[in-house]
Parts: C-alpha cells; structure tokens; sequence
C-alpha cells in the first residue's frame, strides 16, 4: 500500500525517505511536557503532529514504540514548587493528570512508555558517569559540565556559528538563548530549598538535557529512528542531546529529527500579558467540541507557522460538520443496487490521493482536501438519488478507515456497517448492537425531559446562544442521545445507556 514515505529531517535541511533501522518497526521519541503549569494550545499543536505522524506510520503497516517523556524536574519545575512551598511531587502531580485528561479529549493515542524525570536519577547518573571518563565532562564548583569543544561536531542541528563561543564559558540555566553558545550543565550542585539526590557523582540534580540522552537511550536504545519536538526545541535542547548522547555511546543519536513550527494567536506569540493565552479548558468553554480544536490544529503543515483564531475554529468546525453531514446522508440512503464502478473510482482515488499526500512529509492539507473533494463529487451522485446502499457502505467505509485510524476526527458516532471483508475498527461503537448503530430515529417517541431539552436546545440556537446549545447537546450525549443537524431537521438516535 502506497509508496515511499519521505520526512524533511532537520539534520540534513532536507526531505528524505525514510527507512526505519529496524524493517517493519519504528522507534519514536517526542518531547512531552514540562509539568511547571497546564499545557496550552500551543503544546497541543505539536502533540496532534506528533499523533498524526505515529497514527500514519501504524496505518502504513509499520510497529512504533513511542516513548514520550515527562519533565518534571527542572529550573521551571523547582521555582514553582518553591513559591507553592510544597514538594516537587506535589506540585506537579495536578498538571501531570490535567496533561492526561486533554491528550484523551482530543482524541491522541497514549504513547507506550511515558517516563518521568525523577524516576530515572540513576540511568542519568550512568550517563554523566560516562561522559567524564571519556573526557567530554568536567567538574567545576559541585556541578558537572559538558565541553561542548571536546565534541567537533556540536552545532550541525542548530547550524550555530561556534566562532562566537567565548572559551570557557558555561551556563546553568537549562534555556537559553542561541547567542549563548556556551557549556552546559549535567549535573547541578545542591542549591538552598532545591530538591537534590545523593549519588555516585556527588549530591545535586540533573540538568534538563541530559534527561531526554538517558531516558531514550533506556526505552529506544543509544540510536533510534525519530526525534520530534518543537522548533524552540532544536537549540539548545536536542542539539545538547546529541552531544552527550553521541559522546557517550559513540553511535549516531537519531536518523529523522522532525520540528513543528510555533503556533500564534491572532498572529502574535501566545502571551498572558496579552490577554491571548489559551489552555485547552479555555476554548472548550466557549463551545467547542475537542475534535474541531483537533482538526484546526491538524491541518496546517507541521513545519508552517498556525495562526490560531476564533474564526479558523469556526471552519475547523464547518468542515466536520460537513463530513459529518455527509456521513448522515449516506445513512439515508435505501435504494437497492450494487456498488456502482464511479463510487469504487471515487473511493479508490481518495484512498491514494490521501496516502500520497501524508507519504510527502505528512501535506495534511492536500489529505484533507482529497477527502472533501470525494465528499463534493460523491455529494452530486446522492443529492441526484443514484446512489445505492453499496454505495453509501463504501464511501462511509473509506471515511471511517481514516478517521478512526489517521485524523482522529470521530464526526459522527455512528457509521454504515462497511461492506464484508472491509476491516474497520469504530471503538466508539465497538459495544453496540448492529441494530442500534444504523438505527435513525426523526420522530419516535422520546422521554418528555428529553423532548424538551431538545427543544430548548432548539430555542438556544434560534436566540444564537451556542454555548447554551452545546451544553444540552452534552447533557444528551450523557444520557445516551446523540443529536445530529441536518438540513431536513434535528435527526437524534439512542446509542446506549447513559454514561457513567
């Protein structure tokens, strides 16, 4: 299926194919969040490429383990757990679960391994330990530093001009600017009110690069195939992994470095001060459903700047409501007849269209737009009534393969039950009966509070309330009655018992 898959690698500037080390089986670590604060629309953005990267490489037939880690000591950490006046572990705790919970509302698939910082002490230990015996790691007043000169090949990530390094410098701060070329700090001798560990290389705490070199090298092993994360990420960051990492295992750190571009509000950067700093909870309250917030922030090319406005959310949202209204139509199809040879043409030259597209370093926006220009010409085969019940299994097979698999955009609850043979995994639906799950009713008869909520729910949109509106619909949804708009009225149908 498909053919070569192709990645612009960071590492050389260009695209490349892409051949994992080990056939059939790719080896995937993206950076995850640092648990200083609640993750914001701007960590999302990276963390949907990064699914829409490991869902397409499952799809195309291939193994991936994916380690993500959580930083969960470092400068950020410590500082706020010192003005709480509380544990590291305390502090944050709340912000490790609230990373969980958004990662399952908009619908990311958990990576395999999720290590975290302060449980991984002694592999960074055996790291430094190393780097010192080889030469790249000295001491100097309790800390321990990497000399980024004993490493030749330093700044051919970041493509940094190393001439501007003034000699001996070095730094302790875990971030910094790309002006400040300079040693970076492993180990970090014991400061007052800052938690510490009592090890083999003396008492102190890591630095935030030598982290992501010990944990990956654990779970992936000393090379692997993909490093992701985002822009702000390449220095000095994954720059300082490679150094230590490739110093200490003598062995090439990462084959494909893929970097998403930062995402901005209105077209500024995401400030507090500016009154345009989102989390998740926050565009959520204004409506929203997770999965439009998803699909705006899946489809712009990862390595593109995404402008994120309230107005861009409003077409994420016209553009699933209109597969989803695509998908409702479908469902009203009756006529007999076999799958017609246009429908099979249309469906086929999607499905390449589409892999084609995500082969070419994962173009999201020419995947989408080949499945919306099925959903327009297969729309004409519909609207006219010469499409069969065939038909609408085919098309509403295609579109459930990749949504459930690859977009993750979940339109509907509900699709056709595709044609014999076509293996189709819908976990929202996975425990419902065949009868209920193509089961449509306009006008049956429905529990009075949920008549009259669908009514109120009516009467919200008429007055232009659509968070009243949305909050019914969810209350619904709860109760088990899912509500769909379609241009002859409100369809609803009973998908199951409430939920718990």
């Amino acid at each position: 299926m498909g053919g070569m898959i192709r990645f612009h690698n960071t590492l050389s500037g260009r695209v490349e194919d892409f051949v994992p080390i080990e056939p059939g089986q790719v080896k995937l670590y993206t950076c995850g969040p640092t648990v200083y604060d609640f993750p914001h629309i701007g960590n999302w953005r990276a963390y949907v490429f990064e699914d829409l990267l490991k869902r397409f490489l499952v799809y195309r037939g291939l193994k991936v383990v994916h380690v993500m880690n959580i930083t969960d000591v470092d400068d950020k950490t410590i500082r706020g757990a010192q003005a709480k006046g509380v544990s590291l572990d305390e502090y944050t705790r709340p912000f490790i679960e609230a990373f969980g919970r958004d990662r399952d509302t908009l619908n990311i698939v958990p990576a395999d391994h999720y290590p975290r910082a302060t449980a991984h002490i002694p592999e960074m230990v055996a790291l430094v330990r190393t780097l010192l015996a080889k030469g790249f790691a000295y001491r100097k007043e309790g800390s321990i530093y990497f000399a980024i000169d004993k490493f030749p090949a330093y700044g051919r990530l970041s493509k940094i001009n190393l001439e501007d390094r003034r000699p001996g410098s070095r730094g302790d701060a875990d971030e910094y600017e790309k002006e400040s070329v300079h040693d970076f700090a492993l180990w970090k001798a014991p400061k007052d009110g800052e938690p510490f560990w009592e090890t083999e290389i003396g008492p102190g705490r890591p630095g935030w690069h030598i982290e992501c070199s010990a944990m990956s090298a654990k779970y992936l092993g000393p090379t692997f195939d993909i490093h992701c994360g985002g822009v702000d990420n390449i220095f000095p960051h994954h720059e300082n992994e490679i150094a230590q990492s490739e110093a200490a295992n003598g062995v090439k750190f990462v084959d494909y470095w893929l970097h998403c571009h930062h995402l901005v509000v209105d077209g500024q950067k995401m400030a507090k001060s500016k009154g345009n700093f989102y989390r998740l909870s926050d565009v959520l309250a204004r409506g929203y459903d997770p999965h439009e917030v998803r699909l705006l922030l899946l489809s712009t090319h990862y390595r593109k700047m995404l402008n994120f406005t309230f107005e861009a959310l409003d077409q994420a949202r016209a553009g699933r409501n209109r597969i989803r209204d695509f998908l409702v139509d479908l469902r009203g199809i009756k006529r007999e007849g076999p799958l017609s040879d246009e429908v099979a043409g249309l469906t086929d030259a999607a499905r390449a269209d589409f892999i084609a597209a995500l082969e070419d370093d994962l173009n999201i926006s020419e995947a989408l737009a080949s499945l919306f220009t099925l959903i327009k010409n297969a729309n004409r085969l519909v609207a006219n009534g010469s499409a069969s019940m065939a038909d609408a299994r085919n098309l509403s097979g295609f579109i459930s393969e990749i949504d459930e698999k690859i977009l993750g955009l979940r339109p509907t609850d509900i699709y056709l039950t595709p044609d014999p043979g076509f293996q189709v995994q819908t976990a929202d639906t996975a425990t419902i009966t065949e009868d209920v799950k193509i089961q449509v009713d306009i006008s049956g008869a429905v529990d009075a509070d949920i008549r009259k909520k669908i009514d109120e729910r009516q009467a919200a949109r008429a007055a232009k309330d659509f968070k009243r509106a949305d909050e019914i619909r969810q209350e619904l949804l709860e109760a088990g009655i899912v509500l769909e708009d379609t241009k002859d009225g409100v369809r609803w149908k009973k998908v199951g018992p409430a939920r718990a």
